[in-house]
């Protein structure tokens, strides 16, 4: 089956899926998520140690981290078709699987243990009114409950929701209209006599963070593009006006022990208490049911790709979109929670988990805003300004509540990268990596071209013509040990037709240097003229930000006619206009590089033409773990002191290793040839008078392959 007739057929099968609109699907399970247990049982609590006005900071604080990421999930499920997994699926079309579900997992965790949290606290609310039952089994009760309903249906789910509210909404009304007398001070700033500022934001934090809630059903709405950005922002607002709210009248109503010491106490102070602790019951077992809700589809959209263990188990759902199998582990991972039963550790650590999402997700939307790409036109349009405080404010309030299990929770993520990016996920959708890391060359070279160019930056950037990728015998293992791991390739070829045909072949032979981490590209100029195209390609890169530095020639055997001769005559003189080096490699036909250890670089006193060919000897030492011979010669044994001494000097402030060592050869050059110390290769300087028959000859001569080396001006051994 071709992939448009499974769009086609996944899409009439969605057709006959219900799902929900912006009340049932957004708004509801958001609001009913955010007024929760912490809103019940520790908002009085956290205006005790605050005061009202730390307790507005704190919820006002929570609430900006919270309308960001919010406004940064509108804007950017306007631009982009989300699938199941809500904010797992919007970081994994935007940055990869890996970033995906690095992020993924651990939000599946806080959205599992905000269940447990949720259930926690309707335990407590139980054993007010029968405080001789089992903590322990009311809990469990309770789980078993919401779990027979979640997996039953998603629709039950919610109509069972629309329920909870109405008697959410009694509840607060009878708190509203208390009857209770204001006390006789009413405490503005608090003590904080039980925990410091950022405990009790860690604490009150899980109480705004029910926004993901319906980004979680993202897969079971009917127009995800405007009921998330509507349907969000809206239980935001309400939300925030009812938090305020509560915290003024308990403050207004309520002594500072009471508030410290009654985790009750809306249920004591209200127009009639019953109806509170029926909220109190409704909004936790609500809470817990919309975690339970997207916890499996966020661990669903997870196996689907394959970043989870046992993916084919936990990706299956039923006919009515049910992933029944990630429901049932997800309630194995409460009950487990639950044994604990202690909610402000929970809380605590959802905190951290949530902010690690959020902050992902903001950061995701500034990217793309900065990027300034034309995909990202989404219909809901917001200021970065609103992003970026998003997530640098989410990543500084980790770390002001806990540094250490921040520390713990970055490294946490950033390992599952790693091992999720070494399972070679296919998303089979394109993401936004490769782009956001050209545009931040493109950006890195506008502002390098104001800077001048210095010696000091240099690496080799090699130019390699190919005559033919299919027979060309050029020593790819030798190009390596030049250029790794700083440098790069740049490998062209001509051809006058079978363009693809080379192309394909060119890139085939590359292949193993991009699997050592080299950075490659290549071309095929299409061109009569091997010479004519390949000055064309000098020309054309020299204007580029990222160009070569080194033009890398290959000299034939004896054999073969001027024609070659010429060409690399022609090509040198190019490359030197161009202000390019040049490396021209006389490979031994039997020897090749031998052992990989030794080499010979023959230097001249006086000479201005060895520093791009000490350089190129540094790199194989390193690559070839080898050693250096610094070598010269001369007919006059008088100078023998003299340039050994100049080859220390040379030695010593090119910082060239301990062991290298120095050789002066007396008599002719040939002589000299003959009776040098064995190598795996000599390099030597190349003058502008090119001798082919010496270049022939020295392979002979030295038994070896041969490398010859000429500066472009832009070389320092000596930085």
């Amino acid at each position: 089956m071709n992939a448009e007739s499974r769009k086609i057929n996944a899409t009439d099968s969605d057709n006959h899926v219900r799902k929900f609109g912006t009340f049932g699907g957004v708004f509801t399970p958001d609001v009913l998520t955010i007024l929760g247990v912490i809103m019940y049982l520790r908002l009085g609590w956290v205006v005790g140690n605050a005061g009202f006005l730390g307790a507005l900071a704190i919820i006002l604080l929570a609430k900006t981290l919270t309308i960001c990421t919010g406004l940064s999930l509108s804007s950017i499920t306007t631009n982009i078709k989300i699938g199941a997994g809500g904010v797992y699926s919007i970081i994994s079309k935007s940055l990869g699987l890996e970033a995906g579900g690095s992020i993924g997992i651990p939000l599946y965790i806080s959205l599992t243990l905000s269940a447990a949290l949720y259930i926690i606290g309707f335990t407590e609310a139980w054993l007010r009114i029968f405080p001789h039952h089992s903590e322990l089994l009311v809990s469990s009760a309770a789980w078993l409950a919401l779990l027979v309903i979640s997996y039953a249906s998603t629709h039950l789910a919610i109509k069972v929701q629309y329920f909870i509210m109405v008697i959410m909404g009694l509840s607060l009304l009878s708190f509203f209209f208390t009857p209770s007398h204001p006390v006789s001070e009413f405490i503005f700033v608090g003590k904080f006599s039980q925990a410091g500022f950022w405990q009790v934001f860690a604490v009150f934090f899980p109480a705004v963070t029910g926004i993901m809630a319906g980004a979680n059903l993202s897969g079971d709405l009917k127009n995800p593009r405007r009921s998330l950005p509507l349907g969000t922002m809206s239980a935001i607002v309400v939300t925030m006006l009812v938090y305020i709210g509560i915290a003024f009248v308990i403050a207004r109503i309520s002594t500072p022990g009471e508030m410290l010491n009654n985790q009750l106490i809306m249920v004591d102070k209200a127009l009639w208490g019953p109806v509170v602790i029926a909220g109190i019951m409704g909004a936790t077992l609500s809470s817990a049911l919309g975690s339970m809700l997207g916890a499996p589809r966020v661990l669903q959209a997870l196996a689907e790709q394959r970043t989870v263990p046992f993916s084919k188990i936990f990706a299956a759902k039923t006919g009515n979109n049910e992933p029944r199998n990630a429901i049932i582990l997800t309630g194995i991972i409460i009950e487990l929670a639950l044994l604990p039963g202690n909610l402000d550790f929970l809380a605590s650590l959802i905190t951290m988990f949530f902010l690690i999402t959020y902050g992902m997700l903001n950061l995701v939307v500034f990217i793309q805003q900065s990027m300034k790409i034309i995909s990202f036109r989404p219909t809901f349009k917001i200021p970065r300004i609103f992003p970026l405080l998003g997530a640098v404010g989410c990543i500084v309030v980790m770390f002001l509540i806990n540094a250490a299990f921040s520390f713990i929770s970055i490294i946490i993520i950033v390992a599952l990268y790693f091992w999720l990016e070494k399972r070679g996920l296919d998303s089979g959708w394109g993401d936004i990596r490769g782009g956001l890391l050209l545009v931040l060359a493109e950006r890195a070279s506008r502002l390098a071209m104001k800077f001048p160019k210095h010696q000091i930056t240099w690496k080799p950037d090699l130019l390699v013509p190919v005559d033919d990728p299919k027979i060309w015998s050029g020593p790819l293992l030798f190009i390596r040990s030049i250029t790794h791991p700083s440098g790069s390739i740049f490998a062209f070829t001509i051809k006058k037709n079978h363009i693809e045909e080379t192309r394909k072949n060119l890139r085939e032979l590359l292949l193993p240097l991009q699997r050592e981490e080299i950075l490659v590209n290549c071309t095929v100029l299409q061109d009569g003229s091997f010479l004519h195209g390949a000055k064309l390609v000098i020309q054309t890169l020299r204007g580029g930000a990222f160009r070569p530095n080194i033009l890398f020639l290959t000299l034939g055997n004896e054999a073969d006619n001027d024609n070659n001769d010429n060409l690399i005559k022609s090509l040198l003189e190019e490359a030197s206009a161009n202000e390019m080096g040049t490396i021209i490699l006389r490979q031994h036909p039997r020897m090749a590089f031998g052992m990989h250890k030794t080499i010979n670089i023959w230097l001249r006193d006086k000479s201005p033409n060895w520093h791009l060919a000490l350089l190129i000897t540094l790199h194989l030492q390193i690559n070839w773990v080898g050693r250096i011979n610094l070598v010269t010669a001369t007919t006059d044994e008088g100078e023998k002191k003299r340039l050994l001494k100049f080859l220390n000097n040379l030695n010593d402030q090119a910082r060239l290793p301990s062991m290298t060592e120095f050789y002066v050869l007396i008599g002719s050059f040939d002589e000299a040839l003959k009776i040098a110390p064995r190598a795996d290769i000599n390099v030597f300087g190349l003058s502008d008078q090119l001798d082919f028959g010496f270049m022939h000859k020295s392979t002979k001569l030295t038994q070896s392959s041969c490398l010859f080396v000429k500066d472009s001006g832009w070389e320092s051994a000596l930085v």
